[in-house]
């Protein structure tokens, strides 16, 4: 009698400790038949009782598929309707990385060969009674929408602790110069004028970047750092592109991504919503027709006996490793002393594939384009101008060097720049998602970027407009 006593006395108290479930107002009054089911919901035993013993993740919920919207945006077929538009499904293993991004893989599925990872299953026992009980979950077994994933506490332990990675530090002329950058900001998206001469990525030999600068400088009301979606090279400037949120970073990167998959030797799939580039360049020469469509592959080439490489065309035929690229290019200006000014629309996104397309294809290296097009400028003579005096050079942020490099310079800069970028509006698209996963996409707005030329190139415009206005005049 006296066991029975004890026992019944442990299950009561058990019962009193049990909170009630916590209610969201946002899904609305629940039944009384509900409430009774809700507040009589208990673990089968004490063992399975998750307080204290369980490390306790968050309840699986859908998530915008980014990727997918970015493919159906390109490639849409003209369709007002993005479908599919959420993740609706996922297995252990990805929700549990996705939570505690801080635990490292190995430690993940090393506890899934433990079997030490359980899943709240929720067992009816009547009617108004139902029980919940913990189940040991497989990595790639599925989560249904509001399961929870409860890990030992140990695991606390077990992880390493994270690596506490030191941002880089700037002056308060630095910071400002780096907001100054800054051409559009909104919610989902920040739109750089990259300068020349600055690394969009750190590496060696890199001492600043724009990814770490980004992080320092361009979190504004943001927890989360901007994140790189696509490259420049450290001597183009113009317009760069970052994502706010992983989300949006991931649908941009899809974006751009599907731009370069979808575009092929027989033609480009047009789409209006799609991804749209425009390059200013100075070339040395010109090319033989005003307007084309270059689609030559590119392979990547390794020399100095394994020291750098470099990008070239492979028109020979070799069974080797290529990627297809493709370019549309227009005679915007040609100069009488040898220069043109050309319109560049990339319609695939490869490594160097402006600088290679310009020089191996069209034959008119970029100027200041010292690896494709060296020949070039050894024979090159520079503008002599008496409009140009010398002057001594100011000190710039992150020792750019930003005076000279025209085209009156003995070694002038890379005269390339992205000018102009056409893009979906991100955070309006996004906000739609939220609404619904199948979105009405027909008043979708675009938006249009251009970026002012650098120092160097308007320098070397206005020079080659002077020439040649100067020359018509005699």
């Amino acid at each position: 009698m006296a066991a029975n006593w004890r026992v019944a006395t442990a299950a009561l108290r058990r019962h009193l400790r049990s909170p009630p479930p916590t209610i969201r107002e946002s899904t609305g009054a629940l039944s009384a038949a509900n409430q009774r089911r809700s507040y009589t919901t208990a673990f089968a035993d004490d063992d399975d009782d998750p307080r204290g013993k369980w490390l306790t993740l968050p309840p699986f919920s859908p998530t915008i598929d980014a990727a997918a919207v970015g493919k159906e945006l390109s490639f849409g077929d003209g369709d007002s309707i993005v479908k599919g538009s959420t993740d609706g499904s996922t297995t252990a293993l990805r929700w549990i990385l996705r939570c505690r991004p801080d635990l490292p893989r190995n430690l993940v599925q090393k506890l899934f060969r433990l079997r030490q990872v359980r899943r709240q299953v929720v067992v009816p026992m009547s009617c108004e009674l139902q029980r919940s009980q913990l189940k040991r979950v497989a990595a790639k077994e599925s989560l249904n929408v509001g399961d929870r994933i409860y890990l030992p506490l140990s695991v606390g332990n077990d992880a390493p602790p994270p690596a506490k990675k030191e941002r880089f530090r700037c002056s308060e002329e630095e910071r400002k110069f780096v907001c100054s950058l800054v051409l559009y900001k909104d919610p989902a998206i920040i739109v750089l004028n990259k300068p020349h001469g600055m690394a969009v990525q750190g590496g060696t030999g890199v001492k600043t970047s724009i990814d770490e600068l980004a992080a320092t400088c361009l979190t504004f009301d943001k927890s989360e750092s901007p994140r790189l979606v696509h490259r420049l090279d450290r001597d183009c400037s113009g317009l760069l592109v970052l994502g706010r949120t992983q989300t949006a970073a991931t649908l941009l990167h899809s974006i751009f991504r599907e731009k370069t998959s979808g575009a092929s030797a027989y033609g480009v799939k047009k789409n209006i919503k799609s991804l749209k580039r425009k390059y200013l360049a100075l070339v040395i020469g010109c090319p033989r027709r005003q307007r084309g469509q270059i689609s030559a592959p590119l392979r990547k080439v390794v020399v100095d006996d394994g020291k750098s490489d470099r990008i070239t065309v492979n028109d020979n035929g070799e069974l080797v490793s290529t990627q297809h690229a493709i370019t549309e290019y227009r005679v915007v200006e040609s100069s009488p002393h040898g220069y043109t000014w050309l319109e560049l629309r990339p319609l695939t996104g490869r490594k160097h594939q402006l600088r290679v397309h310009c020089a191996e294809v069209l034959g008119t290296p970029i100027l200041g384009d010292y690896k494709y097009g060296w020949q070039a400028h050894k024979t090159r003579e520079p503008f002599v101008s008496s409009e140009n005096t010398p002057t001594k050079p100011s000190p710039s942020p992150f020792g750019l060097d930003m005076e000279g490099g025209d085209v009156s310079s003995k070694q002038p800069h890379l005269h390339l720049h992205s000018k102009q970028i056409d893009l979906p509006n991100i955070c309006q698209l996004l906000e739609k998602l939220e609404v619904s996963s199948d979105s009405d996409i027909s008043d979708l707005d675009g938006l249009k970027f251009d970026a002012p030329l650098p120092t160097h190139m308007q320098l070397s415009f206005n020079l080659l407009k002077s020439r040649v206005e100067s020359s018509d005049n005699c």
